[in-house]
């Protein structure tokens, strides 16, 4: 598909309010990161998750696909997220990833329940490097948000939507 044509460009670090990149998390990316425009993105080839979300959604969009977009928060000492990108399309649902490369890709499934499980069951086997408290998880889907934003008002933006519970059973639309 065209979009990860484009992502695949895009190399995973971080732009500073003055414009300095960043390869990975490295820098004081909580103090001066801010979320860039698409066309930043691609200007500069490099992002983070919550860039490339934005970058694939002005793509996505723009074919007028329609998308949905969701944050992953843990509650810990150094708090984790991740955000990933969502599209129906012929009765199937497919997640976007380019970030996470270790799921980069366009992968396909029968239900938004089955996906938003499966990218939850990832996010705690990959990233978690402790026990797993699921009281400590929370999940938001969120909007387009105003670019330039700083990591403190990204997580209040996305966490200011409804959190998303997830059952036993899964997740219901």
């Amino acid at each position: 598909m065209k979009i990860m044509e484009i992502l695949k460009f895009i190399k995973y670090g971080w732009i500073d309010k003055e414009g300095n990149k960043y390869l990975g998390s490295s820098g004081d990316f909580i103090n001066d990161y801010i979320l860039e425009t698409p066309e930043e993105v691609e200007k500069n080839k490099i992002g983070l998750c919550w860039d490339q979300v934005e970058l694939a959604r002005y793509y996505l969009e723009k074919d007028n696909i329609k998308v949905k977009t969701y944050f992953i928060i843990y509650y810990n000492d150094i708090c984790p997220t991740h955000t990933f990108l969502v599209y129906f399309k012929h009765g199937k649902y497919y997640w976007v990833e380019h970030a996470w490369e270790r799921f980069s890709g366009i992968h396909e499934y029968k239900s938004l329940n089955e996906l938003i499980l499966d990218v939850k069951n990832k996010y705690i086997e990959y990233e978690l490097n402790e026990d797993f408290d699921n009281d400590k998880l929370e999940i938001y889907e969120y909007q387009k948000p105003k670019s330039h934003l700083s990591v403190q008002e990204f997580v209040d933006y996305c966490t200011s939507f409804d959190r998303i519970i997830l059952e036993s059973e899964g997740y219901k639309e």
